[in-house]
């Protein structure tokens, strides 16, 4: 049964992360905007990141990359928090739309549960699946 759902969710993040990455490559106008300033090369991250979402996102499709995959997307979860950040406390408008804390406040807190997602999809931890055949 745990197994069926990890399936089922390694589906539902890659196709996430798929979706993402291409919407990354075709429109970076608001990927970049949210982009902190620290950060060299916007554009160019911003492409990076995108390639990075659909190579993981295939990755984790794949047996043989699904570990690697799992990790990546971890450390990107983690990587473009600061972006999220700065688009939450800066209301940075985009496509002439600003997104108040009803989506920010969620988006936030969502963003450990996406570390988690990918590990377990990826079969790098069973937590809190631990007695279970995971």
């Amino acid at each position: 049964m745990i197994e069926k759902a990890r399936i089922g969710a390694r589906w539902v993040l890659a196709l996430f992360y798929f979706l993402a990455g291409v919407a990354h490559l075709r429109s970076p106008e608001g990927f970049i905007k949210i982009t902190p300033g620290w950060v060299p090369f916007t554009p160019e991250v911003v492409a990076f990141t995108g390639i990075a979402e659909i190579a993981g996102a295939i990755g984790l499709l794949i047996p043989r990359f699904r570990k690697a995959a799992g990790i990546g997307l971890a450390l990107y979860a983690v990587c473009v928090y600061p972006a999220n950040i700065n688009h939450a406390i800066n209301a940075i408008e985009i496509g002439g739309t600003t997104l108040g804390w009803g989506y920010h406040a969620p988006r936030l807190a969502f963003q450990p549960v996406f570390v988690w997602w990918a590990l377990w999809v990826g079969t790098l931890i069973n937590w809190p699946f631990r007695g279970s055949n995971a």
